[in-house]
């Protein structure tokens, strides 16, 4: 309540005594007020349109207008009715009416309550300035006699300015005699000879109306004096005029009284006459003149600017020659036109009853008169009415609404006057809140806001606020109730949101509002931007990522500022861009190096963060390049002063130089000189006109050149230097080449260069036989076969020769070896490993120099194949002189040949004498592939492949098997066997444990030893696979058709088709394929190549498989070749016998069929090569699939009766047969991929599961097709 209380006092002096802080709203009934007017005076300009008269008022109701002009009634032309702004009371005059509108005018505004006047305001039309038409007579007076040439200039517009010409426009020259008064009159203190001229024109220029105007010219005749004592004849002798007191002809008589206004400019002038020409003294009588006095007009003119109170006083001016002198005084008086003392009276609001004081506090020179009005009307002293007018001061007692209105107030005397408008308003009144209700606000949190109750009321209100939900007043240290009402919250916190209600109360009533309060999270930038080196020419990057309250995102904006000015972003082929918070500045240069500053902020709140970015660039071009000759004028020193940097320091100066004579143009290097030094020696060649620059070096890269300096002749001189790099080569046997590399052109130093080729024999007694060349090569014909020589070469010119040169060694032509080396052996060091020995051959025989040795072997055949011819042939090189050498790399169980030779720079020479030996037998090579597959509880077929080099007699292979921990991994149980028999590629494997798993290696064995082993591993099922017949494929080029037959209890049962290319081992398994499907297309096969091929009950390659088969992709043959080879008669023979077997073989199907039978079942014990399977149970219902066998009518052995009743045990269709006539036949229809040339049959794939003899050799892909035996 003290905070309540304390305000409404304040409120009600501010309402009483201040008229700036009385803002009545529009809403309430209030008296008019002047809002806008012009201020006089207003001058109407010859050039002018139109003068316009301003007058704008507010009130309620709004205001009407009416003019007066000088005091009476006046009918405004054109009143302004503007539909934006009815209440204007503004009018126009037009150009060719203003004259008929000269006057002072005041403007009255009026309601219901009241009216408003304005200060008069004068409208000035001047007229156009011309000089009246008269005739002037001539002056004439005496010599030394004073002149005066009136002006008599005419009014106008202010400035004006005058100045006496000629006729022709030439300015009357003053000075101390002559000069130009104030009031524009020409004065001459004494006239002489020289001032007679007819053509004395006064100008007047008036600048502000762009108007000069001439007085018509006036003519000046001086008589001259002549002595006494001579006449009129005499010549033109004169005598000088006589002295004459100094008077004044401007000002007269003795004292004049100047009144100015406080801050115009006082002007005094003393213009005197008297012969010699009188000079002026000014003084203020009884003080000091002011630091602010300036004299002008050759001492005449007096002028203190801007004159204050202190200037008054009495001033003397005094005219001085040596005749006498004279004075004249000025009296000045410092006046000012009426001013407020302090401010204005103010304008009040008031409750009925009170007493109102009114009181005008002016000041002026002379004191000015006040004149009190109500509503524009004289407002007089009416004691019985309670209305008191005393003096300055107007006194309402006991004011009631009547009361209410606008007092004027206005002060004048001589020199103005001044007015003002004081509303006074008698009046009660409710509280009425200006502000909206449940207006929003938002502040972010920590920040301070201000919610507004702008309240309106008579008498003033007291003013509570309280939140929503509590009938309290807000207390605490964060929270202020300000003098306008409204409330201040400092450093808001986030629980401050929320509704709060400003109460209002006088005596007349209440009225409360609600205002809504919303804190916000503060804008914050979290990732600052960081100070960068960015290298000029590249693109820059400054990140910068704020957070911010999420209800702000339509107002949050992210700027960037350089230095304080925003950064364009918006106009074309700007180098700026900003994406997601990172500006990105392209193609960087020196101006973009600053401070960057990252604005965030919404309508709220910002925040800012700043980073340097420093912009690294090549340095600047050295300036001040000078020479200067130390030594001699080929030894010359080189200043510079280095350039700016650009942030990275100069780490070398680089020196060029460019020459007129031999390479024009082109600027080379010379010299290197550190980063820190700015100076470089340079030692120079003869004959050469140089000019140099300098560049500089940085991590950035390396800088512009300088200038060039001027031209710096050198003078010739000897060779410093002979050649170098000679050559001494011998490209036939009986001559010595030499060459060596030449002179550059600038290294001449001077004209006539020429090289001296000196040679001699080395180690015997011989003369220096010498040549005189200009080319850079010379050629020793006639020598010897590779004798040594010494040789030197000295360069010269028409100035001198070259320093004494160096002796050099070389031999002449070479030829090839003549012998061959002798005692060649051979050791055997292991299976694939010999050493060579021979004995070098004589010195006197290489003819050259020696550059080692060649051995040459020729392995002529396998020593398992003797027969077949090998000529595979090897060579080795080993460089220097030897005896011996290492040969790796032969082949086991062979048969070489070897021979040596040496050889030289020109050649080989002869082979030695052959030595001819066999390396022993080794150990097989690894396995190349190994599978499992056929898994049981109990047993794992292992299928192999032979190795590619058996590298001797394979007698067999050694198979380890262990027994593995599936957890740990660890080995459990390890045993092996041998399996004898070359031929062997397959192993079923007894005797294992039921759902074990097993690792094998397999290695081929010779009678030397056993090969590396192939590891594979599988497990042993715990259930039986699934039983498939008549598993069949058929390969073509490019896709495999994988054919079955499923029993009844297979039926829709799943398996997984796995294939691998044997080259690379990748496995690839298909989708799950349904068992009464009967086959599966493998397409996407390589022609030619071999593939291994898996029907798995499940998924995962765990070896445990139904089905494994070999197969190989047919290889496409052209056209050509195919007819070709059909030609051959052996081929049309082997044909027909396959015609007759495959006849043969039908014939015995269909027989079979019409008697019926049953699949046979094991293989007996001998026919381990044999693929082997679980034995097939005997059924009678087989339902084959028909869609099946009709697919593959060009494979054997899928034909049954309508009956289903399989073939016989004799038939080609047995899975496992037993049988001589079945197992006969399935062998040779089976691929021999041992050593011969057909490898598969004729479509590339085996018959059923069927595996047929296998011998050493490795799998190979046919060249051919394969012959098939019947």
């Amino acid at each position: 309540m003290r905070l309540a209380g304390s305000l409404q006092l304040v409120l009600f002096l501010a309402l009483t005594s201040r008229a700036a802080g009385l803002d009545i709203p529009l809403e309430v009934e209030q008296v008019p007020t002047i809002t806008t007017h012009t201020l006089s005076p207003v001058i109407g300009l010859p050039f002018d349109n139109t003068v316009t008269l301003r007058c704008e008022a507010k009130g309620n109701p709004p205001p009407v207008y009416r003019w007066t002009k000088d005091g009476q009634d006046f009918i405004a032309p054109h009143l302004s009715k503007s539909k934006a702004n009815p209440s204007d009371g503004t009018f126009v005059l037009y150009n060719k009416q203003l004259v008929q509108f000269k006057g002072k005018y005041r403007c009255y505004a009026s309601n219901k309550l009241g009216t408003a006047m304005t200060e008069e305001i004068e409208v000035i039309v001047p007229n156009i300035p011309k000089f009246p038409k008269e005739t002037i007579d001539p002056i004439v007076v005496e010599e030394g006699q004073p002149i005066v040439l009136k002006c008599n200039p005419p009014e106008g517009m202010p400035p004006r300015q005058i100045f006496w010409m000629s006729i022709d426009l030439q300015h009357i020259e003053q000075d101390e005699r002559v000069s130009v008064g104030i009031d524009g009159n020409l004065y001459f203190s004494n006239a002489l000879q020289k001032d007679s001229r007819p053509d004395y024109c006064c100008n007047a220029a008036f600048s502000r109306i762009r108007t000069i105007v001439q007085k018509t010219p006036m003519a000046v005749m001086v008589k001259s004096l002549k002595p006494d004592n001579q006449s009129a004849g005499s010549g033109n002798a004169t005598e000088a005029p006589p002295m004459r007191i100094p008077s004044l002809l401007l000002p007269s008589g003795v004292q004049t009284e100047k009144v100015l206004l406080k801050g115009e400019e006082l002007q005094l002038e003393c213009i005197p006459e008297g012969f010699p020409t009188p000079k002026i003294e000014w003084r203020k009588m009884g003080d000091k003149l002011s630091t602010r006095t300036t004299f002008n007009n050759f001492g005449k003119l007096l002028t203190i600017s801007a004159i204050e109170e202190s200037d008054e006083g009495k001033y003397m001016c005094k005219a001085k020659n040596p005749a006498g002198e004279a004075v004249h005084y000025f009296d000045v008086i410092v006046e000012e036109p009426p001013k407020w003392l302090t401010e204005p009276p103010q304008s009040q609001l008031t409750v009925i009853g009170t007493d109102v004081h009114i009181k005008c506090s002016v000041s002026g020179k002379p004191l000015p008169d006040i004149t009190w009005r109500r509503n524009g009307e004289i407002f007089e002293d009416d004691p019985l009415n309670n209305r008191r007018v005393l003096d300055d001061t107007v006194v309402l007692h006991n004011a009631m609404p009547g009361d209410s209105g606008v007092y004027q107030c206005e002060a004048s005397n001589r020199h103005g006057s001044i007015l003002a408008n004081v509303n006074i308003m008698v009046m009660n009144m409710a509280p009425l809140i200006l502000t909206k209700d449940h207006q929003e606000y938002a502040v972010v949190q920590g920040k301070d806001i201000v919610m507004n109750c702008s309240v309106f009321s008579s008498p003033p209100p007291t003013i509570f606020w309280a939140r929503d939900e509590t009938p309290e007043t807000i207390t605490g240290e964060r929270f202020f109730t300000l003098q306008s009402g409204s409330l201040q919250i400092t450093s808001a916190e986030k629980n401050d949101s929320g509704k709060y209600v400003c109460d209002a109360i006088n005596k007349e009533g209440e009225s409360a509002i609600t205002a809504v309060l919303d804190v916000k999270d503060p804008t914050k930038i979290i990732e600052p931007p960081q100070d960068v080196q960015i290298i000029s020419g590249t693109t820059a990057q400054l990140m910068c990522q704020a957070e911010y309250d999420k209800s702000l995102q339509g107002t949050f904006e992210l700027l960037w500022r350089k230095d304080g000015e925003e950064i364009p972003l918006s106009f074309e082929n700007s180098r700026y861009f900003v994406d997601d918070g990172m500006l990105q500045i392209m193609n960087v240069n020196l101006s973009d190096e600053g401070i960057y500053t990252c604005i965030a902020r919404t309508n709220l709140d910002e925040d800012n963060a700043t980073a340097l970015l420093t912009v690294l660039d090549v340095p600047d071009a050295p300036t001040n390049i000078e020479v200067s000759e130390l030594k001699s004028e080929r030894n010359v020193s080189l200043s510079w002063i280095p350039g700016r940097d650009h942030n990275s320091s100069v780490t070398e100066f680089i020196v060029e130089y460019e020459e007129s004579q031999w390479d024009p143009g082109r600027w080379k290097e010379l010299q290197k000189v550190p980063g820190n030094q700015a100076t470089a020696e340079l030692a120079l060649y003869g004959h050469l006109n140089y000019q140099f620059r300098v560049y500089a070096v940085n991590a950035i890269g390396p800088g512009p050149p300088s200038e060039p300096t001027e031209r710096h002749k050198t003078p010739p001189a000897a060779p410093d230097r002979n050649p170098e790099n000679i050559k001494i080569q011998g490209h036939l046997p009986h001559q010595m080449d030499i060459s060596w590399e030449p002179l550059l052109p600038i290294e001449h130093n001077g004209p006539g260069l020429e090289y001296r080729v000196s040679y001699r024999k080395l180690g015997v007694e011989d003369v220096w036989r010498e040549h005189l060349v200009k080319r850079h090569s010379f050629v020793v014909r006639n020598t010897s076969t590779f004798v040594p020589y010494e040789i030197k070469i000295q360069s010269r010119n028409s100035h001198g020769w070259g320093p004494e040169p160096k002796i050099v060694t070389g031999y002449s032509g070479e030829d090839v070896p003549s012998a061959a080396p002798r005692d060649v052996a051979v050791e055997v060091i292991n299976t694939t490993v010999l050493r060579v020995s021979w004995t070098p051959v004589p010195t006197a025989t290489l003819r050259g120099h020696l550059r080692g040795y060649d051995v040459h072997w020729l392995r002529k055949w396998s020593l398992r194949n003797p027969n077949k011819a090998l000529d595979e042939r090897h060579s080795l090189s080993f460089p220097g002189k030897r005896s011996h050498a290492i040969v790796p790399g032969l082949q086991p169980f062979s048969e070489y040949r070897l021979t040596v030779n040496v050889f030289n720079k020109k050649g080989n020479g002869p082979n030695s004498d052959p030595v001819t030996f066999s390396t022993p037998e080794g150990v097989p090579e690894q396995v190349p592939i190994l599978t499992t597959s056929n898994a049981q509880k109990d047993s794992i077929l292992l299928v192999w492949g032979p190795p590619l080099e058996s590298n001797g007699i394979l007698t067999g292979y050694l198979l380890q098997y262990h027994l593995i921990n599936e957890t740990t991994l660890e080995v459990v149980d390890s045993q092996e066997m041998n399996i004898t028999g070359a031929d062997t590629t397959q192993w079923q494997l007894q005797g294992l444990e039921e759902g074990s798993f097993y690792r094998f290696h397999l290695s081929a064995c010779t009678r030397v030893g056993c090969g590396p082993p192939q590891a594979q591993e599988s497990s042993t099922i715990t259930q039986p696979l699934p039983a498939l017949l008549n598993i069949s494929s058929y390969v073509s080029d490019t896709f495999a058709k994988i054919s079955w037959t499923a029993r009844e209890e297979q039926q829709d049962s799943q398996l997984y088709v796995a294939y691998m290319n044997n080259r690379d081992g990748n496995w690839r398994i298909s989708e799950a394929v349904n068992t009464s499907q009967s086959f599966h297309i493998i397409d996407g096969l390589k022609p030619g190549t071999v593939y291994t091929v898996r029907l798995m009950a499940k998924r995962l390659l765990d070896n445990a498989s139904i089905f494994e088969d070999v197969i190989q992709t047919r290889v496409k043959v052209m056209a050509g070749q195919q007819s070709n080879f059909s030609t051959q008669g052996w081929f049309i023979g082997t044909m027909c016998a396959v015609a007759l077997l495959t006849l043969v073989v039908l014939m015995a199907c269909f027989v079979q069929r019409n008697k019926g039978g049953k699949y046979a079942g094991t293989p007996p014990p001998q026919r381990q090569d044999m693929f082997s399977m679980d034995k097939v149970k005997e059924k009678e219902d087989l339902h084959p699939d028909m869609e099946s066998q009709g697919m593959n009518d060009d494979t054997f052995c899928e034909y049954s009766d309508s009956d289903e009743k399989p073939l016989k045990g004799s038939s080609l269709c047995t899975l496992n047969g037993d049988d001589v006539v079945g197992d006969s036949v399935s062998r040779d229809s089976l691929v021999d991929y041992a050593d011969g040339g057909g490898e598969f049959n004729e479509d590339g794939s085996f018959i059923g599961e069927y595996s047929g003899r296998k011998h050493g050799g490795s799998v190979s892909e046919p060249s051919g097709p394969s012959p098939v035996t019947a």
